[in-house]
Formats: structure tokens, C-alpha cells, sequence
């Protein structure tokens, strides 16, 4: 007797660009979505701690083979900091550690400081980060109020702008590489000012190509699911290759690109010296991306399954 093989989900490819709410984590707003569409297989790329909220990319399907670029991707960040307050986890979630006046900070101090964060500087992860400590998170080690020493970690600020300056709230646009800690910079400057600091509220704005112009929330899903089905939650997909649209882009005319797609890396006149390619059929297929070797080839590394 044979078995019918189990339906576990829609085959969809595409990009999302979820602006998760503030109280969820980022699995469970990947899961809510996953199951909005109805999707087999979907990944998101990059947590956000609950009490943030923004841009949250989630691939469907062939796309889940180019998270890693998002992953590694810069990030944008809105970020509203309250002085005069330290908080052991940096943030408005953890127990108060120390309270000093803050009324006689000025913007000018705050601009002054803000200066020693840009360019590439070395960053001590926070206590209460994913990062794992002989496999422990070690948040979970914090909450059991357990602290190991952290190696620093050197990260890459492009612009860290005030934006606003009320009472004790500072408010700060910040452009940074992956792996940066908001949290860590807010700790950071309230020691530098001398009255300690910790995030009240924290967006992403930007996570790669995608910025929050690009977002939609789960009530406009679930809004669209309920008016048009599963057909008008797929018009919200973005294609597979609009993540790394900042990658030189190379198209293949059919030979050189059926050679690409059994695995061979090909040579094709113009293409860049080194670094990663976006690879295009010459009819605007997205075929995936390839590496230069060193002889000026094109190594295929993530291809789509076509």
C-alpha cells in the first residue's frame, strides 16, 4: 500500500520585509508569518529582541539561500536612550543598577561623545546577547546571574546623528555593521557622560537593501489574507535577487550560463577583479550568485533550483 506524501506547506519563493511588533520575538513573528502564508519552508535573517521592533527580512523558500548576505549585511538603527538610569541588561527590560543625575548634560556633551563611537571601533558584547558561551546563550547565564568574560569584538559605525535631545530622552539615528550592540552603545556613553544610560525604545530602520519603505506588519497581512488570500499575501513577496542588489551584476547568455548551473565556474569578459557577483540569464533571470577566483573565473556558490 502506498503513502501519500504529507502536504507540509505552499513552495513560494520570495522575500518578505516584515516590520515585527515590539513584544514579540523574532521566531514567533517568523512563525506567525509562516503560517499566514501557509509556507513550507521560511527563515528569517538576523533576531530582534522583543522589545524592538523594524525591519525584519524573512526568506521563503530558494531565497533561504541567500540569508547569510542579509545576515551579514549593515543595519540601520532608531534608538531612543534615557540617561540617569543603568539597567544590567542596557535596556528598560532589566533590573536598575544605579541612578544619577542627568540634568546637567547638555547637547553639546552628547554630540562631543557620540564622536568616539565612528568609524571602527572594539565593542564588549552585552551579557544579555545570543552569543554563546561553551553553547549557552549568554542571556540565559545573566538571568541566572552568572557573568563570564567577553572578548571584544571590532564593528564598524558609519554615522551615529542625534536626533533629538528631551529632558533626559537622546534619540539617535545610527548606520553600523552587522553584530553591533545598541544596547552596549547606549551603556557606553551613559558611562562616558557619568550618569549611565539604557534604551527605552529601539527600531531597525534598514537591514541590508531593505529599509523600513519596504516593510509591512502582520495586521496588514492578516488584513490582506482575510480580503484576498494566500494570491494577495504573495504580491508583498520581493524577488529572490533583491538582496544582493548591491553585489556587480553579470549576464550569462544560455551556454555560459547552463555550464554555471551544472556547477563549473565559467569565464566571462568584464567581470570584476575579486569579490561576490549577482548572476543574471541575459533574458533578466536570476540565476543566484557566484565568487571571482583568482584566474578570473566565475565560481557558482548559491544557485536558484530552477
Amino acid at each position: 500500500m502506498s503513502r501519500r506524501r504529507k502536504n507540509n506547506g505552499r513552495k513560494i519563493n520570495g522575500i518578505l520585509i516584515l516590520d515585527k511588533p515590539i513584544g514579540l520575538t523574532s521566531n514567533a513573528a517568523l512563525q506567525r508569518v509562516k503560517r499566514l502564508f501557509g509556507a513550507a519552508k521560511a527563515g528569517h535573517t538576523g533576531s530582534l529582541d522583543p522589545l524592538a521592533s523594524g525591519v525584519l527580512p524573512i526568506c521563503f523558500g530558494e531565497a533561504t539561500k541567500f540569508s547569510q548576505f542579509l545576515l551579514d549585511a549593515d543595519k540601520g538603527y532608531q534608538v531612543t536612550i534615557k540617561l540617569g538610569v543603568r539597567t544590567d541588561s542596557s535596556d528598560a527590560e532589566g533590573e536598575i543598577v544605579s541612578i544619577k543625575p542627568a540634568g546637567h548634560i547638555t547637547e553639546q556633551q552628547i554630540r562631543e561623545e557620540l564622536k568616539t563611537f565612528e568609524g571602527e571601533i572594539d565593542q564588549v558584547p552585552s551579557m544579555f546577547s545570543a552569543i554563546k558561551h561553551n553553547g549557552q546563550p549568554l542571556y540565559k547565564l545573566a538571568r541566572q546571574g552568572i557573568e563570564v568574560e567577553r572578548a571584544a569584538r571590532r564593528i564598524r559605525i558609519d554615522h551615529i546623528d542625534l536626533v533629538d535631545f528631551q529632558g533626559r530622552n537622546v534619540k539617535l539615528d545610527i548606520a553600523c555593521s552587522k553584530g553591533t550592540y545598541i544596547r552596549t552603545i547606549a551603556d557606553d556613553l551613559g558611562e562616558q557622560l557619568g550618569c549611565g544610560a539604557h534604551v527605552i525604545e529601539l527600531r531597525r530602520s534598514k537591514a541590508g537593501p531593505y529599509d523600513l519603505q519596504d516593510s509591512i506588519s502582520l495586521e496588514q497581512l492578516e488584513q490582506l489574507i482575510s480580503e484576498g488570500g494566500h494570491q494577495a499575501l504573495d504580491t508583498q513577496l520581493l524577488p529572490l535577487g533583491s538582496c544582493v542588489v548591491d553585489f556587480p551584476e553579470l549576464q550569462l547568455p544560455e551556454s555560459s550560463a547552463y555550464y554555471l548551473r551544472q556547477g563549473q565556474a565559467i569565464q566571462i569578459a568584464n567581470t570584476p577583479t575579486e569579490g561576490w557577483v549577482q548572476i543574471h540569464h541575459q533574458d533578466g533571470e536570476f540565476i543566484g550568485v557566484g565568487e571571482i577566483l583568482d584566474d578570473g573565473r566565475v565560481a557558482p556558490r548559491r544557485l536558484v533550483n530552477s
